[in-house]
């Protein structure tokens, strides 16, 4: 079953609408140009039909969808034009051999729950009753009344070719009065299935048993809490649809019909297994159990404290490990989005020596910034003579406020980030990931100056961090991904080699004489490091970030309410290079 939040979607359309709440007036033209001389317009009324007429709407709607009728069922509709689209790809992509559609007769908001697993709203009307929407339905007490309705159900089955196993599954429809007095089906993509939203795609799709065990990059079962069996299963289904064809793995293959997101980044819904696949193998990873295991606990250490760490191999984009605390929470280290605070500095950097300021440039460091609303550094005291790279290693504030605001234009943090750093591209990494942001028009030059120390509008997670830190070891954009041969977005350039070695540089000087140099303490050959500290509007303790490389290995992790980056989540990822080696 799916979770409550995106059965909330279906019965936020489906039902809502019919109670009233928001739902605009508009009409269909009834096969005419809208002209004096044509019939007018089908408008959506407020009134319900009538007991009788969400009957014979409901009878005929699925009398014609069973006959394959598909014109004649979507013009049963108040929008023959979704309607006729949504039946078509049901029909083309789940293939029924047979389809038969039971009407059910009208149903409450209790049943919809219970047959959805969903909690049924407090204050809704039962289907068949008369749902008038009062002034908290609507935006407005104001607002014209949206057209009610009658919440129906039927029964479907499904038959499949070349098997006898039978799909069946209870529908939901809405029904709804037409100004010529006539019923007609409420559109929505639930219709079909009560699962189904308007983003998602339904169709008979090939499954494979869950492996018989999920393996590390060197053959070993992987362990570690955060590796929970939802987040391997779904890594299995995602990487199965991402990796190229291979008629070793096909052939094992069983089909199902699956309700999915066409951009492959959400969990399958697997609805009915139509031909049961053949037995699961091992399915390997590009984890490491040792780094795993210290990810892991460093996530335990943190006494807590939520966080997220990720671990990336910089020459192929592979990613070694990565841990949650709470382990069996949100994959936050894929899913979470938080502002980076100075980390994002790296990125600020490379687009201040890709237009002309070089690590010896003297960037001044005042005490407060130059901008309308003056952001201050944390620490006291004014550096008027700093070097850019004396900056990066203190983590000044408003020198790179300050110079970013007199040397980039509004757009090139964000395109810098995504052209160099692949941020914004979409990655498919086998599990659902959030792409960090970076807002491409900052609305205001406060905006814009506080994107460049990672506050403002800028959003990222380890996964995003981790990455632009492999990026700079590696000089390349390599897309994270957790199977080895899944494809890999490709970012439009390259660092320059003059570039890559200033940022290699100023990090490496910031692991050995800056701020993070207590963490880095013995782990700074062909190492690099950034800190970073994040501030939340109404908490009064930073969130802690902290990103490093070395050798062939970059990590970065985050801890919310952690402090000084050097103070939690510093020291997380300084026990993940340690327990690499100098790999």
């Amino acid at each position: 079953m799916r979770s409550g939040a995106k059965i909330g979607i279906i019965t936020g359309v489906s039902i809502a609408v019919l109670a009233g709440g928001g739902y605009g007036a508009y009409s269909l033209m009834n096969g005419s140009d809208g002209g004096s001389g044509g019939k007018k317009p089908r408008t959506v009324v407020a009134e319900p039909p009538s007991a009788e007429q969400a009957t014979a709407g409901t009878k005929d709607f699925l009398a014609a969808w069973q006959a394959g009728d598909i014109a004649k069922a979507a013009s049963l509709t108040d929008d023959p034009a979704a309607a006729t689209a949504a039946l078509t790809a049901f029909r083309d992509q789940v293939k029924p051999s047979a389809l038969t559609l039971t009407p059910f007769g009208p149903t409450t908001q209790q049943v919809f729950s219970a047959a959805t697993g969903t909690p049924a709203p407090a204050a809704k009307p039962t289907a068949g009753a008369s749902a008038t929407p009062g002034a908290t339905d609507t935006p407005s007490a104001t607002a014209t009344p949206g057209p009610t309705g009658t919440l129906m159900s039927y029964k479907a089955r499904a038959e499949f070719a070349g098997t006898s196993r039978v799909w069946d599954y209870q529908g939901f429809l809405g029904v709804v009065k037409m100004s010529d007095n006539t019923p007609a089906v409420h559109w929505t993509p639930s219709v079909i299935h009560p699962h189904l939203s308007g983003n998602e795609t339904i169709a008979v799709q090939p499954v494979f048993a869950p492996p018989s065990t999920v393996v590390d990059r060197n053959g070993k079962p992987v362990q570690g809490a955060s590796l929970t069996q939802t987040l391997m299963t779904t890594l299995q289904e995602n990487a199965t649809k991402l990796l190229p064809p291979d008629p070793a793995r096909d052939q094992d293959a069983g089909s199902a019909v699956v309700i999915s997101d066409p951009a492959g980044k959400g969990a399958q819904d697997k609805l009915f297994t139509i031909v049961e696949p053949k037995p699961g193998k091992p399915f390997k990873l590009t984890i490491d159990n040792t780094l795993q295991a210290a990810a892991e606990k460093a996530m335990t250490d943190l006494a807590g404290k939520p966080g997220s760490i990720v671990a990336i191999e910089p020459s192929t984009g592979q990613v070694l490990a990565f841990a949650n605390s709470p382990a069996t929470g949100q994959n936050r280290a894929f899913l979470g989005l938080l502002a980076p605070g100075s980390t994002m500095k790296i990125v600020t950097s490379a687009a201040l020596l890709e237009n002309g300021v070089n690590p010896d440039s003297v960037v001044a460091c005042p005490e407060k910034s130059g901008n309308a609303h003056p952001i201050p550094n944390s620490f006291p005291g004014a550096f008027p003579n700093n070097t850019l790279q004396q900056d990066f290693m203190m983590s000044c504030n408003t020198a790179f406020i300050n110079q970013g605001l007199a040397s980039l234009k509004p757009e090139t943090l964000s395109g810098t980030a995504k052209d160099v750093f692949g941020i914004g591209l979409e990655w498919k990494t086998g599990l659902p990931n959030t792409d960090g942001k970076v807002p491409a028009t900052p609305g205001s030059k406060d905006e814009q100056a506080m994107n460049y120390i990672g506050q403002g509008k800028v959003q990222m997670n380890p996964l995003a961090i981790a990455s632009v830190t492999a990026t700079v070891q590696s000089g390349e954009f390599k897309q994270p991904i957790l199977v080895a041969e899944l494809p890999q977005q490709k970012a439009a350039r390259p660092l320059s080699p003059d570039v890559d070695g200033k940022l290699k540089a100023m990090m490496a000087a910031t692991a050995t004489g800056g701020t993070a140099k207590e963490v880095m303490a013995g782990i700074t050959d062909n190492a690099g490091a950034k800190t970073g500290s994040a501030e939340v509007a109404g908490v009064d303790v930073t969130n802690s970030w902290f990103t490093a490389y070395r050798g062939n290995l970059a990590v970065a992790a985050e801890v919310q309410g952690g402090g000084h980056g050097v103070d939690a989540a510093g020291p997380a990822v300084a026990s993940i290079l340690k327990a690499a080696g100098g790999r």
